[in-house]
């Protein structure tokens, strides 16, 4: 696999790194057992770890600054990034049906095969060889102080925590199918709506509902 070549990784399971790349509907398809997403959940434990460690070491942050920080850098827009630099989307495994529906260029899907990509060398090189990875990867960007996420549930909370006032997420539709998930999330304030968001995770749904809430400028203090 020639991203290994790139990467200066000589892998020890090859098999482990295919299946990073495999989408369910690929799997599907053609009736394999394994796709991405145990990898994509070991990943992502392994990148907080990392990134978490280096902004402990390196930054000498408060631990809500340091939140704010590891949020930045690891959320969906930036796993993005990380695997559009890389030229991940050159690798994925895609059934027909989600190819032919962009899945290819898909934030939630590229951001998911990053995970996946760091779960795989994990489990095949060891923690040392993953920082190295992230140090490539990642940390120059956190260096350059480049911005991927603003917290704006966080910005929210603090628009309305000055009163007595209950700030509440509540889920309000779910579509798709299992690997192609649509969320709608209502942001409300005593259990009036403010502002909603629709994405591929409820997380970033929740994002959009508290943008869209602080881009009307609603006194929440009534």
């Amino acid at each position: 696999m020639k991203i290994l070549e790139d990467l200066n990784i000589k892998t020890n399971n090859l098999e482990l790194y295919e299946t990073a790349f495999t989408h369910s509907s690929y799997a599907n398809e053609h009736k394999l057992k394994d796709d991405y997403e145990r990898l994509e959940f070991l990943g992502d434990t392994v990148l907080d770890l990392i990134i978490a460690e280096y902004l402990y070491r390196e930054e000498h942050l408060e631990e809500g600054e340091m939140t704010k920080q590891k949020a930045n850098y690891v959320c969906e827009q930036a796993l993005y990034q990380y695997a559009t630099d890389l030229h991940f989307q050159d690798y994925l495994k895609l059934g027909h049906g989600e190819e032919d529906s962009g899945g290819r260029e898909k934030k939630a899907i590229l951001a998911d095969v990053f995970e996946a990509f760091i779960g795989a060398l994990y489990l095949d090189q060891g923690l040392d060889k993953v920082k190295e990875f992230i140090n490539k990867a990642v940390i120059p960007f956190l260096k350059k102080d480049e911005g991927f996420f603003v917290d704006y549930k966080s910005l929210l909370q603090e628009a309305v925590q000055s009163t007595s006032k209950v700030l509440e997420y509540v889920l309000t539709d779910e579509t798709g199918p299992s690997h192609d998930k649509v969320f709608t999330v209502a942001v409300k304030v005593n259990n009036i709506i403010y502002g909603t968001g629709r994405a591929s995770t409820k997380k970033e749904a929740e994002q959009l509902a508290a943008y869209n809430a602080l881009l009307k400028r609603v006194d929440t203090s009534k």
